[in-house]
């Protein structure tokens, strides 16, 4: 739930609401109101009352999830069969098995809503800003509760010519 709030305040302006936390992990109101007694207690949300009011998630929340807070982060488009998931965005890659010569397998943090994606789906992933890295494969996890789908890479490409701007 931690992760979903941080996703959807990184979408949304002001606090967000139970309810639309709720729709996104797939639980009742009343489960998110439970969990975020106890996220507040720990110091990881904060809540804020009135009709605008809701949640909103605290520093020690983006860094107990190791997410840096960028005020306007690149878009990292994601594909599913061919056509762009909306409102999904890439936070982050991770290479699990580079090492195996015969698979390779990412794993890719999502900004947004996993539940697109089921295990099978084609996906393409990018391009990255900095080095327009594409990844093309197959869904072949979905972790729901990470906001991360494991993927059987099938094709890694970078533009050569792209450089970070401070190399």
């Amino acid at each position: 739930m931690l992760r979903s709030l941080v996703n959807l305040a990184g979408r949304e302006r002001g606090a967000v609401r139970g309810a639309v936390i709720a729709a996104e992990v797939d639980r009742t109101p009343g489960t998110v109101r439970n969990q975020m007694q106890n996220l507040k207690a720990l110091r990881l949300v904060e809540g804020i009352p009135g009709l605008k009011g809701g949640y909103r998630p605290t520093a020690e929340a983006f860094e107990t999830l190791d997410v840096q807070r960028i005020d306007d982060p690149a878009d990292v488009p994601v594909a599913r069969d061919g056509d762009a998931v909306p409102d999904v965005s890439v936070e982050r890659i991770d290479f699990s098995t580079v090492h195996d010569p015969s698979a390779c397998r990412a794993e890719v943090v999502l900004r947004g809503p996993v539940s697109p994606f089921e295990e099978g789906d084609r996906v393409t992933v990018g391009p990255t800003p900095a080095t327009a890295l594409r990844l093309d494969g197959a869904v072949e996890s979905v972790l729901a509760a990470e906001h991360t789908l494991v993927v059987c890479v099938r094709d890694l490409q970078t533009d050569s010519t792209a450089a970070p701007e401070d190399a």
